[in-house]
Formats: structure tokens, sequence, C-alpha cells
């Protein structure tokens, strides 16, 4: 892959060669340990409301390539699919109130991080019908990585319904040499950062 230009001109460290590695040896085990709550989380979902406890929902991955992102899902399965961000919280049920909390409903994207969709780190994979967010991202050639299960702006609290800013913090982190790599941005995703919820966010507004 040619060195990825953001920005300030300096190669993201999202494209070193090392970083699939990295992501394997923590998506791998961390799955092994999730199994088991996902499917019991799975089974309580399918108790609560009908339909596919599993919420399956194309995305707009590296090079701009449609793939399937998985989630728990944490609203009715008769929802129009659309960003949260325009859905408001009427869908959401009771239990994924909890789960999009915790951010528990994300843990089957370990999933597409282990297939090579995603990577741990990385611009949260938008809609295809997310244009203006689409087109900033190319612009500042960001479809060049993968896109992330947690990333920068998410832990800064912006969501999509602010395309060009979102694109913008996006490719300020990932032009930056950072000497450890994506393990600060886990670790606050992991101590409870980024737990701002879209949806919620538009069910407060009159």
């Amino acid at each position: 892959m040619p060195p990825l230009k953001l920005m300030g001109g300096a190669m993201s460290i999202r494209a070193a060669p090392f970083q699939r590695a990295f992501d394997l040896a923590i998506a791998l085990p961390l799955a092994l340990a999730v199994f088991l709550p996902c499917v019991v989380l799975l089974v309580a979902i399918r108790l609560e409301s009908a339909g596919s406890p599993l919420f399956v929902q194309t995305r707009v991955g590296r090079g701009q390539r449609p793939f399937p992102m998985y989630k728990l899902r944490t609203m009715g399965a008769d929802t129009a699919h659309g960003a949260s961000h325009e859905i408001g919280t009427a869908s959401i049920t009771r239990l994924g109130a909890i789960l999009r909390r915790l951010k528990l409903d994300e843990l089957p994207q370990l999933i597409n991080v282990i297939r090579g969709d995603m990577s741990l780190v990385g611009p949260r994979p938008c809609l295809p019908s997310q244009t203006v967010l689409v087109d900033a991202r190319e612009r500042l050639g960001l479809y060049a990585i993968r896109p992330g299960v947690t990333g920068a702006a998410q832990l800064a609290g912006i969501d999509m319904s602010d395309p060009e800013r979102l694109a913008a913090v996006e490719a300020e982190y990932y032009s930056a040499q950072r000497p450890v790599g994506d393990w600060p941005t886990l670790w606050h995703t992991f101590a409870g950062g980024g737990r701002g919820d879209a949806a919620a966010a538009k069910g407060t507004r009159p």
C-alpha cells in the first residue's frame, strides 16, 4: 500500500505493516472471552422482541468497498435502516438501551476485525447513503485505511450528524505519528470514553 497522505502529509501509523497483527492479537482472544456472554445476550434480545437478535447493516469500508457490519440488535426488528442520529430513541428496546449505554452492542464487530473488514481503531464506518461524509473522507484520503470499532471522533463525542468536522478530526488523528500506536485510544474506550449515543441525543431534541 502507498504511504497514506493526510492533513500534514505524514504516513499514518494505521498503514504500518504490523497493524493487522496488532488487531488480531487483541481481537482473537477477546472474541473467545466474550463468546458466551454474546450468546446469552442474543437469547435475551430474541426473548424481548421478535426478529433476529443480530443486526447486520451494510457499511462503507476500506477503498469504499461495502461490507456487512455486525451488531447486537438494540431496536425493533422493523426499524428502518439509517444512521443513529436520524432515528432517535423511540425504536430502542429496553434491553437495547442498556446495551447501547455500555457499548455491548458493538461486540460482534470483533467478527469484522477478524475477517479484515475493520480494525480495532479507525474511522467509524458510515452508510453508503451518507454521501457528504463519504465525500469528505474520500477527499482526505481516509478510505486508504480500515474503518474501526472505535475512533478519535467517537471519543471526542462527534457523531455523523457533523460529517465535515468528523472527517477533519479523523484525518488529523491518522496523520500523526504516535510511538505507542492506538493503545491510548483503546484504553480510553475500555475506560468508558465515547459513550455518547447519537440516537439518544436526537431523542432529547425538541
